[in-house]
């Protein structure tokens, strides 16, 4: 688990293909506190630690993850957002991520004024009913706070802090990033699902929405 917080910007150093998928070496300076089977989110992509040096370390990426997320398209010398996971006591200043990326957006537009830059970015179809304004979106494993919302594209207020720290410096319009949304919307679209698939006829008929009955008879409110 992870905050989307990111603690720092790597770079990769080789990535080499393997039939299993991929070996991916990065290089960061928080690499010799790492030890093998640890888990580290790599723009927002959870990855096991395979072996580690004093500037680097290893992760495997499976085929399925290379297809799904940006990480297919890494090369050395490519700059990754990097966050260790969550250690219980932690202060949780971002949101609860899990580092599995639902799949990836598009950057279809950075716009700057002064000091404040606004992100723009188009979702995949599906995504769109678990974004909404004020919430809570990962972007390359960064946990970002959605400003509006406009057909299939959010757009997001970047503070300078962000874009320092991150690879949203970097980001330019067309570039593919890879999105988690909000895994409590998840959790409570599949509560729903359960409901309406209810052996009750009552229940099973009635899809009007979500409803403050629904989420008391859900055990969800009081």
């Amino acid at each position: 688990m992870f905050t989307g917080l990111v603690e720092e910007t790597g770079r990769i150093s080789s990535v080499a293909r393997t039939d299993a998928g991929a070996s991916v070496t990065v290089a960061a300076s928080f690499a010799p506190e790492l030890s093998r089977g640890e888990s580290v989110a790599l723009d927002g992509v959870c990855l096991t630690v395979t072996e580690t040096t004093a500037a680097s370390f290893t992760v495997d990426v499976i085929p399925q993850t290379l297809s799904l997320t940006t990480l297919g398209k890494l090369r050395p010398g490519a700059e990754v957002n990097l966050e260790r996971a969550l250690r219980l006591g932690d202060r949780l200043g971002g949101h609860m991520v899990t580092g599995h990326a639902d799949g990836t957006g598009t950057v279809v537009g950075m716009t700057r004024s002064g000091e404040s830059t606004e992100l723009a970015i188009e979702l995949k179809p599906d995504f769109m009913k678990y974004v909404v304004p004020r919430g809570s979106i990962t972007v390359d494993g960064a946990s970002l706070t959605i400003a509006g919302i406009s057909g299939r594209t959010v757009t997001i207020a970047l503070i300078p802090e962000t874009l320092r720290r991150t690879v949203a410096g970097n980001y330019r319009t067309g570039r593919t990033v890879n999105i988690e949304t909000d895994i409590l919307a998840r959790h409570i679209e599949r509560l729903l699902e359960a409901y309406g698939d209810s052996a009750e006829p009552q229940k099973a008929n009635r899809r009007d929405g979500l409803t403050m009955e629904k989420l008391r008879e859900l055990g969800l409110v009081e």
